[in-house]
């Protein structure tokens, strides 16, 4: 029976959601909300990110990225730098390394176990489809 574009948008809701709920409790006895830690794994790959662009990159609004970004930083995870003009621009603190890294290994693990029933090359082309759905060149 072929999937109907709805279902298979509910099952993409669906373990997104169950990602999100299942990372979320890896993460809490490190401290880390899932937000926080994606801000770290945003920021380590893109270091000097101004405010709005890491808002964008964490689906946030740039007022609640603003206030993350403050809490984080007063917690010695970032810090903001100053930069030319007006943009403020941010990086991670030693202390942001080390609980990215720590965050890393829980969410591979919870992916790992999320994805333990495809194959590799059911992931391959699980991943290709998405990028494809979302207009992106799965080859590239």
């Amino acid at each position: 029976m072929p999937h109907r574009p709805a279902d298979v948008g509910l099952a993409v809701k669906r373990l997104q959601h169950r990602h999100h709920r299942t990372m979320s409790q890896a993460l809490a006895p490190l401290g880390l909300s899932l937000v926080q830690w994606d801000t770290l794994r945003h920021l380590a790959r893109n270091p000097d990110a101004s405010l709005h662009d890491l808002a964008v990159l964490t689906f946030q609004t740039d007022q609640s990225f603003g206030s993350l970004a403050t809490r984080m930083a007063d917690r010695g995870l970032i810090e903001r730098i100053p930069g030319p003009g007006r943009p403020v621009r941010h990086r991670l603190t030693a202390e942001g390394e080390r609980l990215l890294k720590a965050g890393q290994d829980l969410a591979d693990g919870v992916l790992d176990t999320s994805f333990r029933n495809l194959s590799a090359a059911q992931l391959d082309q699980l991943g290709d489809l998405l990028a494809l759905a979302l207009g992106a060149d799965p080859t590239a």
